[in-house]
């Protein structure tokens, strides 16, 4: 697809390597740091969905590594094994993330909201856009309307991933505010959580920026042709 696409998606490839490498290693790091509180990330999880009235939402164990997420659907808090079994600031950190997430939906925050109208379309749009696109540009010349097709799905891929930030953010300040507010931890655990949140963030910003330039790329190729 040229130089220049290459170079663009090297550099991306490059930027999520070390995001995602410095991510584990704070993980690893806050993981030996042991909470004094003595508590799970799934006691942590289950007295946050408390302290915020949340009665409806369960806590529960999911296989894998990295596998956390909130799930809207059936208003599950799901922890991997290791953050629901452990007791350590990185622990503390993910589970009182993802019981942030709880807390948007149950306020119905607006950008968690609209994420998840969009899950079902990029769910779909993901399956096929690639191919969309590549046939797209393969056939610039004689059908420049189905790169333009593909494009506008993609776009939609990268609402997606902008949509994203804001509601990660914001899951991660309730959560370091509710484990202040509460002194659920000392100022070292607190710290660790905070740090090991901020990595995480950043993998989302890698990700729009990947996504964002990738876009753009298409874009100016659909430029190109209609120009020649």
């Amino acid at each position: 697809m040229g130089m220049s696409y290459m170079l663009l998606a090297g550099i991306i490839m490059l930027m999520s390597w070390l995001v995602s490498s410095r991510l584990k290693s704070k993980f690893e790091f806050y993981s030996k740091l042991h909470l004094q509180n003595g508590m799970s990330g799934a006691e942590i999880a289950e007295k946050m969905l408390a302290d915020h009235g949340i009665r409806d939402v369960r806590v529960i164990s999911t296989p894998g590594q990295l596998t956390d997420h909130y799930n809207p659907t059936n208003k599950t808090v799901n922890l991997s094994e290791a953050v629901y079994n452990q007791r350590n600031a990185a622990a503390a950190a993910v589970a009182a993330h993802e019981c942030g997430h709880a807390v948007q939906h149950a306020q119905a925050y607006q950008w968690l909201t609209l994420r998840s109208q969009l899950v079902p379309i990029v769910s779909v749009a993901s399956n096929f856009v690639q191919w969309i696109l590549l046939a797209g540009i393969l056939m610039i010349k004689v059908f420049p309307a189905l790169l333009l097709v593909g494009i506008v799905i993609f776009a939609a891929t990268t609402l997606f991933t902008i949509i994203t930030l804001p509601v990660e953010y914001d899951a991660s300040n309730r959560a370091l505010a509710w484990l202040k507010n509460k002194h659920m931890l000392n100022q070292a655990e607190y710290n660790g959580a905070e740090d090991s949140l901020k990595w995480a963030a950043r993998t989302y910003v890698v990700a729009a920026i990947g996504s964002i330039g990738t876009l753009l790329y298409y874009i100016s190729i659909y430029m190109g042709g209609r120009n020649r």
